[in-house]
């Protein structure tokens, strides 16, 4: 149906929170990708004469204890968060559909093995702590931190994708294309896999929520992206010992990272609504 801004408003009334993460995703990733073009002043430019300065004219969200612009470390940290979060989902999910694929569609030992030794152990793991100790044994670093949080978390890609790929193949049109002489990868690629990316999409857009709270985490913990590059995780973790004289120092980045997590959640909840026909017809869709 073509676009209309009746249609546009009927669907914000039924689905606001949609709206709302559509908005933010929008905020976030235009303030990423057009970071070198916002940002007034470099993100390490240090200025020592206008260290810790509330909010004013000149630098809109103050500046931090070196005098950096703390906006323009908000932008570029915004660059730094979509950069790994996408990395981070897309080797997760590489892998995801790689191990679940082939465990679900052949199933018997080799879905006993990669369950029982690969995916299981993995998951019996918290992703946040296995992704701590990967990142301290590696080192920090943008290719690092990429595996550290891809080790911790393809193995839940790896579970929704043997689940769905077990649901779909014995249906019959597998059935058919198998019968005619497919091969197993033309099979998946063609017949299953198309069927199954409605979940992983919805997946993926709430793994994003997760990729940028853990990459903040790292950052936090002294782990992640070196210094003197921006990340959200780090200005927290420089604004502890001014939380009371400079609040702002904490108050921007915490907003940042709460605002990018709520938008890739509420994306999520909305591409479940949308790609799930039962939950179209209940809301009206």
């Amino acid at each position: 149906m073509p676009f209309s801004a009746a249609r546009f408003l009927k669907y914000a009334r039924r689905q606001p929170l949609a709206v709302i993460g559509a908005l933010l995703l929008a905020l976030f990733v235009c303030s990423g990708l057009a970071a070198p073009w916002l940002a007034p002043y470099s993100p390490s430019t240090i200025d020592l004469a206008h260290r810790l300065e509330a909010p004013s004219a000149a630098h809109p969200a103050g500046t931090d204890e070196l005098g950096r612009d703390t906006l323009s470390r908000l932008l570029w940290g915004a660059r730094l968060s979509l950069a790994v979060s996408v990395t981070v989902v897309a080797v997760s999910l590489a892998l995801g559909l790689m191990i679940g694929g082939l465990a679900g569609y052949h199933g018997g030992w080799i879905d006993t093995a990669l369950t029982t030794f690969a995916m299981n152990t993995f998951l019996a793991l918290p992703g946040i702590l296995l992704a701590i100790a990967f990142a301290a044994f590696l080192g920090a670093g943008f290719t690092n931190l990429v595996l550290a949080l891809a080790i911790g978390g393809w193995a839940g890609y790896a579970r929704l994708v043997r689940a769905q790929v077990m649901a779909v193949r014995d249906r019959e049109y597998v059935d058919a294309a198998r019968a005619l002489g497919a091969g197993g990868l033309r099979i998946f690629f063609r017949h299953i896999l198309p069927n199954i990316v409605q979940a992983i999409l919805v997946q993926a857009a709430i793994g994003m929520a997760g990729v940028i709270l853990a990459e903040a985490t790292l950052s936090f913990l002294g782990l992640g992206i070196p210094a003197p590059a921006p990340s959200w995780g780090a200005m927290l973790n420089d604004a502890r010992l001014h939380l009371f004289d400079t609040p702002h120092l904490a108050l921007f980045p915490a907003a940042a990272v709460a605002c990018s997590v709520l938008g890739f959640n509420f994306l999520g909840d909305a591409l479940r609504d949308q790609l799930d026909p039962r939950t179209r017809l209940e809301i009206g869709l």
